[in-house]
């Protein structure tokens, strides 16, 4: 009997031990995720109707300031003074960051084959031509898999004015490739349909007078090789001095740091409500709501870039501004670049080039930021779509240093299609925004049911990578290694047990 009762007692310690370590895991298993606690409180927090309020700021300030928010201009200055108030309120330091960049502004633009008037916007940076324009024959490129991406496809270009379907290489590509065969002006043509607005994004690459039109006006050209066309684009030009927005959360690890960005600037021809209006916005709210001093494991970057609209300038400039230790404190970069469009879409940037369309992947980690901001969406019941990473917004930058990007983005100048109409609502066979870079981006060119669900995607996202960036990069929480010590005390203290209860046996 006495070595029965010998023999029991280490099975009863393990099956105590055991229902002791049951309960703990079921404890920890029932207990929330924090990433999940904080995004469902910023979702939750993160109001529409401030965010319209945002917007009502940002359009009585451009109305008041000579109709528009551009970079270096009154407008975009007083935009930030609001920014940077709210914020500060928030319990943020701000700094701002200045660069120069070069100012242009439209002052002529027209487009005429064999005396019919074909719409043309001038590219950011192009050369302008004399007062009144040329007059010179058309020369239809043939599209092949890098249309006018080398001198050769143009031949003997001498004296003429190209017509060269977009894609490939860079805008600024076409037209220097163009001028080396002897161009004396580039139409760029887009390859999807709706009008073309772009930029060579460098004063210093600029040749030819260079601008864009739709994929629909483009057609009725493609048969008008030789055709007597008169081409005028100018542009004023002036280096000036503008700044971004920058401010962080005074908590959360200084290594691991998220950074969201908006660019603040809008265009010359109005006051920006949408783009980028929206994305600044609800980012501003993001920020004020989340508060400077948050309870984060990584601390929260928030950014408003500016002379986005002159060619990615200001994100650019930060980027390049950080050593290479600075830029490895980045774990990623979340872009949200105009999420309110008047005929929403609901697009994701294309982290893993699922779509197989355009430039590829992103950088390592941007396949999950894509995931995240899918589910994200998901929980208003949407189904997004990817976008490629086109190099049109301030993501372009990070990227090119291998930092993991993601973000939102409802549509510009593209056309939706039935399918997308048929999914999303809307208007098929319409621009998501109509009024893209246009006088009429005001406060009623915003879908704020759209912008109300893209802003709840900015804040679950933001909030789960303030928490950990585990699945982008690796690190983990500094509470999950903690919980890993434990877990392995536990299980060296059931194996010491184990290993008594064998030597007693």
């Amino acid at each position: 009997m006495s070595s029965t009762r010998g023999k029991l007692r280490p099975a009863v310690v393990i099956a105590a031990c055991a229902g002791l370590v049951l309960t703990s895991t079921a404890t920890a298993a029932a207990k929330p995720d924090p990433g999940d606690k904080l995004a469902d409180k910023l979702a939750k927090n993160v109001d529409v109707g401030n965010i319209n309020r945002h917007l009502i700021a940002l359009q009585r300030i451009a109305e008041t300031n000579g109709g528009n928010r551009a970079a270096s201009t009154p407008g975009y200055d007083a935009s930030a003074d609001y920014v940077a108030g709210k914020l500060e309120a928030a319990g943020y330091d701000v700094t701002r960051q200045e660069f120069p960049f070069t100012y242009t502004e439209t002052l002529a633009e027209s487009l005429a084959v064999a005396g019919t008037d074909v719409p043309i916007i001038i590219m950011s940076y192009s050369p302008s031509t004399e007062e009144g324009g040329f007059t010179a024959p058309l020369s239809v490129i043939a599209s092949d898999d890098s249309p006018g991406c080398e001198a050769a496809d143009y031949g003997d270009a001498t004296g003429k004015i190209v017509l060269v379907e977009r894609g490939v290489c860079s805008f600024a590509e076409k037209q220097i490739a163009a001028a080396d065969a002897g161009a004396a002006g580039a139409i760029v043509y887009n390859n999807e349909p709706g009008p073309l607005n772009g930029t060579l994004g460098d004063p210093s690459q600029a040749r030819i007078p260079t601008g864009g039109i739709s994929q629909e006006d483009a057609q009725a050209l493609l048969s008008q090789d030789g055709a007597e066309t008169a081409l005028e684009l100018r542009a004023f030009e002036e280096e000036r001095t503008t700044f971004n927005v920058i401010a962080e959360t005074k908590t959360g690890r200084k290594d691991n740091v998220v950074v969201a960005g908006a660019h603040l600037d809008g265009v010359a021809d109005g006051a920006g409500i949408n783009d980028n209006g929206t994305g600044s916005a609800a980012l501003l709210e993001t920020a004020v709501q989340l508060g400077g001093k948050a309870k984060v494991n990584n601390a929260v970057r928030f950014a408003w870039w500016g002379a986005e609209e002159f060619g990615l300038v200001g994100s650019t400039h930060y980027v390049n501004s950080l050593s290479f230790e600075q830029q490895l404190d980045i774990a990623l970069y979340l872009n949200f670049d105009m999420i309110g469009s008047p005929n929403a879409g609901y697009f994701v940037y294309d982290g893993d080039d699922s779509d197989g369309e355009g430039a590829g992947p992103g950088p390592y980690g941007s396949a999950q930021i894509e995931q995240s901001f899918v589910d994200a969406l998901a929980t208003r019941d949407i189904e997004a779509e990817g976008t490629d990473f086109d190099g049109r917004s301030d993501y372009g930058e990070f990227i090119a240093v291998g930092i993991p990007a993601g973000g939102l983005f409802t549509g510009g100048d593209g056309v939706k299609t039935e399918e997308q109409a048929a999914k999303w609502g809307g208007e098929a066979g319409k621009a998501f925004d109509d009024c893209y870079h246009r006088a009429c981006d005001n406060l009623g060119n915003v879908d704020r049911a759209a912008l109300d669900r893209n802003a709840d995607a900015m804040a679950r996202v933001a909030a789960k990578y303030a928490i950990s960036t585990e699945d982008v990069n690796g690190v983990a929480p500094k509470g999950k290694k903690n919980e890993a010590k434990v877990a392995g005390q536990r299980s060296a203290q059931r194996t010491l047990v184990t290993a008594e209860h064998d030597a007693a046996a």
